[in-house]
């Protein structure tokens, strides 16, 4: 007859072979030959009466008062029985954790195929770190410190190390001097730590190695690192493990990226859906179904994705890379010094620096097609009434470079000072015209200093955004413009940075790419390269914006993009 175990098809990751090692069963100690290592699944908590629990995958198996093989999902709190070492027990807690691990089968050299975990009665399933075991087992006087994106997570992973040590044998458990939810100490005087990812998590703690699980999805994961790394140098032979799945373009996609690249001293291992056993494509189909392509990109082809609303496609996000900066300083990166009968323009987004949005300034060469990034400023302390001084002398340094400043708010004044008490000329006026706001550079009555952020203008400039950047037309990225594209999203059929992001850079090519598109502009910038154009202007500007569901009415701007072809 088939047995309940015969029915589960476990997704292996990784197979280690062991020799010597037993483990105890209810028929004696047992040899093993196996430990095999799974995809991640749901952890499910288990608890008995007597005070025993379980942390494991749904479909783990444990055995009824009749020896009768049944699912831990299946089991009824206050109504199941269940085998342990000291008899039959009622299950009296089952809970889904919500949390997602990495589950460890155990081949039992045995008919039954049955071990006792946690002292309950189980059928080859158990969740544990066994390399950490391995490392504080057989190497004393080391510390190490497993932090989770949640401290429960990190106790988590501990639970289960105390766990597999109390199936080790008697004979090759090291003694113990301390146990808890938080920390082991072990009679060699290596200690484990648990705790959540933060900034004080381990300091004043010498660690031998650290391990980071989740670590993409970590809030504030900067300042985390930047506080950790005297400590992990402090040591010549420190370790470190970082594991996670991909969550957009953070310091774990740097981290990663740097590693591929060779220009960090971490080994990349990557896993993907592929390379696991019994998965193919009615499985990948199965799961496309269920998650969305997007959703199983990022799940199960650890592609570093943003929104799957994105601006920019998916596709060409993926091939966007940035430029290292010849000059890095707290507020300004270069990644070109001027050079000579060069025309720059610098795009700029004024803020209150008062520590939340950012003023941000971006030098762009408009002397030729592709548009080239070459340097930018980025800043959310300096006030609107010091910042006139700081572009205006960027502007000086690039070939006095024609300022296109956002007026909105704060803008107006940057703008107006730049103008009047800097007595700085070449900066971009707007007059009222047919279709909305036009480019100029005079002062007059009837001219206003700067570009108005309008919703017409921000529609036009996003769909011209999307195909200067998807064909090439604007190169030359730094680290933080790239990453405000991952995140610059339709929210509600507008455009924006998601919740909790910035996106002040993008919104200052937004302003750009509205004003390559206006005659004077092109003008100024010699840059006037049209072939031809679209036989209706406004059809094409439909079809920019029908990706993203936006609807265009009759008194917006009317892009003519075929300049760019």
């Amino acid at each position: 007859m088939l047995k309940l175990s015969d029915t589960v098809e476990r997704k292996f990751i990784e197979t280690i072979d062991i020799s010597d090692w037993e483990i105890e069963t209810d028929t004696g100690f047992e040899e093993i030959s196996q430990i095999q290592k799974t995809i991640e699944y749901d952890v499910w908590y288990l608890e008995t009466e007597s005070g025993l629990f379980l942390e494991c995958a749904d479909d783990h198996i444990v055995f009824d008062e009749n020896f009768n093989e049944v699912f831990v999902k299946n089991l009824i709190p206050n109504i199941s029985y269940i085998q342990t070492k000291n008899g039959i027990s009622l299950v009296t807690k089952i809970i889904n954790t919500d949390v997602s691990e990495n589950m460890y089968d155990i081949t039992v050299n045995s008919e039954n195929h049955r071990y006792y975990t946690n002292n309950i009665l189980s059928h080859n399933t158990i969740t544990t770190a066994s390399f950490i075991l391995w490392y504080i087992f057989f190497n004393p006087d080391k510390n190490v410190a497993i932090l989770a994106n949640k401290a429960a997570v990190a106790r988590e992973i501990l639970a289960r190390i105390v766990a597999s040590f109390e199936r080790i044998p008697f004979f090759l458990q090291p003694g113990v001097k301390i146990l808890n939810k938080g920390s082991v100490e072990l009679g060699n005087s290596s200690r484990i730590i648990a705790s959540a990812t933060s900034s004080s998590a381990i300091r004043g703690f010498s660690v031998s190695l650290l391990y980071l699980d989740e670590f993409a999805f970590v809030d504030n994961a900067e300042e985390f690192f930047r506080s950790v790394i005297p400590t992990i140098s402090s040591g010549e032979t420190t370790k470190v493990i970082i594991s996670s799945t991909p969550n957009g373009l953070n310091l774990f996609h740097k981290l990663w990226k740097d590693a591929i690249d060779g220009n960090n001293d971490y080994v990349p291992t990557e896993i993907t859906w592929d390379q696991v056993p019994g998965r193919d494509e009615s499985w990948k189909n199965l799961q496309i179904a269920q998650l969305g392509e997007h959703g199983f990109r990022q799940e199960f082809g650890n592609e570093f994705l943003g929104s799957s609303n994105t601006l920019i496609s998916g596709y060409k996000l993926q091939s966007l890379t940035w430029e290292k900066p010849k000059l890095d300083s707290d507020s300004l990166i270069i990644l070109e010094e001027p050079i000579q009968n060069h025309n720059y323009v610098i795009s700029v987004d004024s803020s209150r620096g008062v520590e939340n949005d950012y003023s941000v300034a971006i030098v762009i060469d408009t002397t030729q097609i592709p548009y080239k990034i070459v340097a930018r400023f980025k800043d959310n302390t300096t006030r609107p009434i010091l910042l006139p001084n700081i572009i205006v002398d960027l502007a000086k340094k690039y070939n006095m470079a024609f300022l296109l400043i956002e007026r909105n708010t704060v803008g107006q004044t940057v703008a107006e000072s730049c103008y009047w008490d800097l007595e700085y000329e070449n900066i971009f006026t707007t007059i009222p015209g047919k279709s909305g706001q036009e480019l100029r550079s005079s002062f007059s009555k009837s001219n206003k200093i700067g570009v108005e952020m309008t919703s017409q203008v921000k529609r036009l400039g996003t769909s011209i955004l999307k195909t200067l950047v998807e064909e090439d037309k604007l190169i030359n990225y730094t680290e933080d413009i790239v990453n405000e594209l991952y995140s610059f999203i339709n929210k509600h059929g507008s455009w924006g940075g998601e919740a909790g992001k910035h996106d002040d850079l993008v919104m200052s090519l937004v302003l750009f790419s509205w004003a390559t598109n206006q005659s004077f502009f092109k003008e100024i910038t010699n840059s006037d390269l049209r072939k031809s154009f679209f036989d209706s202007q406004e059809e094409m500007v439909e079809e920019i914006y029908s990706f993203a569901g936006i609807t265009t009415g009759s008194e917006e701007e009317t892009a003519d993009n075929s300049w760019l072809i």
